[in-house]
């Protein structure tokens, strides 16, 4: 099958660099489009760095600049993983230079640059995408199969937390390449935008929009010593966040995120109860999908735990023999098979950048009721 070459350019090499760079390596090795991904160019601030990550990762070329990047002629698709405080000023350049987009989550850092990065991209009519990988680990789209096919009947409850536990030390400083996280200006929110963002996203999309929410968040460590001006200043992110959230069709939700839950890095679950049925997924053990049937014979009935790795189950035809499980990384070249996939008939990868602004909201409603106290509509 002859493939046309969809030439990227990616700005930014940290963590979510890699991550991208190995999905689109590997995509066509297991997914068959008409499209085939050459990574063309690699843009990042320090030249040696960009360099390095280049030879790695093989990219062709490099740039220090993202405006040229943007400009280049052989560029396709501009892929953003830089903080977040720079998505809006590289998508609209993209947007405007008639580059298709691929942008790390959150969208923006507010929702007032989201909606000018929709506008953006609407208008330039581009393709785009916005990454909220775990949509995409193929025990969670099961549970959206399960969901859409009304195996779960009325939906009454749905949970998520993610807890994380490495900024617990005040010795840690804030801002920089590798802190940005703790540092409002870059991040625009501490765990509401960086973590709760993921369950939101996975949460509209399972079980419908939100229509209002009650928060709390909470900053343990009120100072820290930013790493650029080496002064020790106010930490203006949230570093645990709770709310109570109502959804549209009627169910009530549940959400907390924290980076000072001891001993957890990565717990990410979510659990939604039903009329019917309940499920639960953990990213701790991700290809498994642990689901209830209240039908089931009453002697038998019970918590199965399925294993998601046969080839009638999502996207797991494409890799190994049933029994043999896939990771984290996997979820990445998901969506660039359904990128490439959707490029075919000209058609924007959900979440496109109008969905993810809906995350966007959320967090911003979130974030409004912690401050205020009070019960907080979600903006349309």
């Amino acid at each position: 099958m002859f493939k046309k070459n969809l030439n990227v350019g990616m700005v930014g090499y940290g963590f979510m660099g890699r991550t991208h760079s190995n999905a689109f390596r590997k995509v066509s090795n297991f997914f068959e489009n008409e499209h085939q991904p050459v990574l063309k160019a690699i843009c990042g601030r320090s030249e040696a760095n960009t360099r390095a990550f280049a030879d790695t990762w093989g990219y062709e070329s490099i740039e220090t600049d993202w405006p040229k990047l943007v400009e280049r002629k052989d560029i396709d698709v501009i892929d953003i993983c830089t903080p977040n405080d720079s998505h809006m000023e590289i998508a609209i350049a993209a947007a405007q230079a008639g580059k298709m987009i691929m942008c790390e989550k959150p969208l923006a850092l507010d929702t007032a640059q989201g909606e000018k990065m929709v506008a953006a991209v609407e208008g330039a009519k581009v393709l785009n995408t916005v990454w909220y990988n775990y949509r995409r680990i193929p025990a969670v789209t099961m549970a959206k199969q399960l969901i859409d096919e009304g195996r779960l009947g009325r939906i009454f409850h749905y949970r998520a937390n993610f807890l994380q536990d490495w900024t617990i030390s005040a010795d840690l400083p804030q801002g920089g390449a590798g802190l940005w996280r703790l540092d409002a200006a870059a991040a625009g929110s501490g765990v509401t935008g960086d973590l709760l963002a993921h369950c939101i996203d996975t949460a509209i999309w399972l079980n419908g929009s939100l229509n209002g929410v009650s928060g709390m968040t909470e900053t343990f460590i009120k100072e820290r010593r930013h790493t650029v001006t080496g002064k020790v200043e106010k930490v203006n992110i949230d570093d645990a966040c709770a709310f109570l959230a109502r959804f549209q069709n009627g169910s009530l939700g549940l959400f907390e995120s924290t980076r000072y839950a001891r001993g957890h890095k990565a717990l990410y679950t979510f659990e939604i109860n039903g009329e019917h049925a309940s499920i639960k997924w953990d990213l701790h053990d991700l290809h498994r999908l642990d689901w209830f049937d209240h039908r089931d014979e009453s002697k038998l009935r019970g918590w199965k735990s399925i294993h998601i790795t046969d080839g009638d189950q999502p996207y797991m035809k494409n890799w190994w023999v049933p029994g043999l499980q896939i990771g984290y990384e996997h979820s990445f070249v998901h969506h660039v098979a359904d990128f490439l996939a959707n490029l075919a008939g000209n058609k924007s990868t959900s979440p496109t950048f109008r969905e993810a602004l809906e995350t966007t909201r959320v967090c911003d409603a979130v974030l409004a009721s912690a401050k205020s106290n009070q019960w907080q509509e979600v903006g349309r």
